[in-house]
């Protein structure tokens, strides 16, 4: 039996075409267990996406979560194996507070995870499939890019104090010129350095503009290599076609302690939040004592729960009024149903029926 398209929800349809895109490029398939150890979760708070976390004590007295986030239960369940790669594709409901609703909520999550020897070739692969999840969904998609290597190199490069940095990269998240200038002035760093600084706040028109200017501030051999890493990411990319959907911003810079190359988020038309974000996260893999690289990306489903809602204007396309015989009726239903209609059958319309046309059956035949 075929499964029409037109009955699936956004979010259904999406995770259909992104498990099929995930498996053709050899990704298999990770089953996370509903409930792990609440202290994996706890230990890595600033890694989720939510602070919420649903936790319960087991009958053995163990404190367990109800999953809510499925890239550190695979790093927690994968080993290190030298020279090799893993790739796993997942589809799974986790438990978190919704980004709509602000309410805890079972929401469909589907991404990828690439761990063990990372080099180029599987984050710009890793970067492709994002890219093709996001084009998949909708044609009008933005996919913004930053790096964290970068931006940990400028820094050490600028001696920036630790205590200083996490107020800095909170400023350049908000994009808030000004809060930066009074952290550089409050704690005397000269203006060749706030300068610096301030380019990561740019609105950048177009991928040569930001790469010319994140340039100018790579004087360092860390930064410089991890320019030259980014612009081939870029330009990989950019001559894969993708030039008019990218955009680099480095105010989604995440938490360095976690992140350590590219960064990413993918934005559709019609949505106000964010649909997609992944990166590589070789730092959190030595914070959960692990040697591997990683990189992946996750699609937040419930984001699309209201995306197209209104694409149907109709609840039916056709009621089927019976009047007569029921083997002609039925049979009635199920030739309109063959050629495409949605058809409801009944004796009389109900009350608040959405339907394009009546159709009335009586023992002489049907008349629209």
């Amino acid at each position: 039996m075929n499964i029409e398209a037109k009955i699936l929800k956004p979010d259904e349809r999406a995770a259909c075409v992104l498990r099929s895109l995930y498996r053709n490029l050899g990704y298999c398939q990770y089953k996370m267990s509903k409930f792990e150890e609440y202290a994996l979760y706890v230990k890595n708070k600033d890694f989720l996406v939510s602070d919420g976390i649903i936790s319960f004590t087991d009958t053995n007295g163990r404190l367990l979560a109800l999953k809510p986030d499925v890239t550190l239960s695979i790093i927690n369940n994968s080993k290190d194996e030298p020279g090799q790669l893993q790739k796993l594709y997942y589809d799974e409901n986790v438990y978190r507070i919704s980004k709509s609703s602000r309410s805890y909520k079972e929401i469909r999550q589907t991404g990828l995870e690439c761990i063990g020897d990372i080099g180029l070739l599987e984050v710009c692969e890793v970067m492709l499939l994002a890219l093709r999840s996001l084009e998949s969904i909708s044609e009008s998609y933005i996919f913004e890019l930053s790096h964290e290597g970068i931006v940990e190199a400028v820094f050490e490069e600028c001696r920036i104090a630790e205590s200083l940095k996490n107020r800095i990269l909170s400023a350049i998240s908000r994009k808030s010129v000004g809060e930066l200038e009074k952290l550089c002035n409050d704690n005397g760093l000269d203006s060749s350095v706030k300068n610096v600084l301030l380019t990561f706040t740019g609105n950048f028109l177009s991928l040569s503009e930001a790469l010319i200017a994140l340039e100018s501030i790579c004087t360092g051999e860390a930064s410089r290599e991890s320019f030259k890493e980014f612009s081939f990411l870029v330009s990989f990319i950019k001559d894969a076609g993708f030039e008019k959907n990218i955009k680099i911003d480095f105010s989604l810079t995440n938490d360095m302690s976690y992140y350590s190359g590219v960064a990413f988020k993918g934005y559709i038309k019609g949505i106000p939040s964010s649909v997609l974000s992944g990166g590589q996260y070789d730092k959190l893999m030595r914070k959960m004592g692990r040697s591997s690289g990683a990189v992946g990306f996750a699609v937040y489903l419930d984001a699309l729960e209201r995306y197209n809602m209104d694409e149907n204007d109709y609840d039916v396309d056709i009621v089927l009024l019976h009047s007569g015989n029921i083997a002609d009726t039925l049979r009635t239903a199920e030739s309109l149903s063959s050629a495409g209609n949605t058809v409801r059958v009944c004796t009389e319309i109900p009350s608040g029926l959405r339907y394009r046309h009546v159709l009335n059956v009586s023992n002489e035949g049907g008349k629209l």
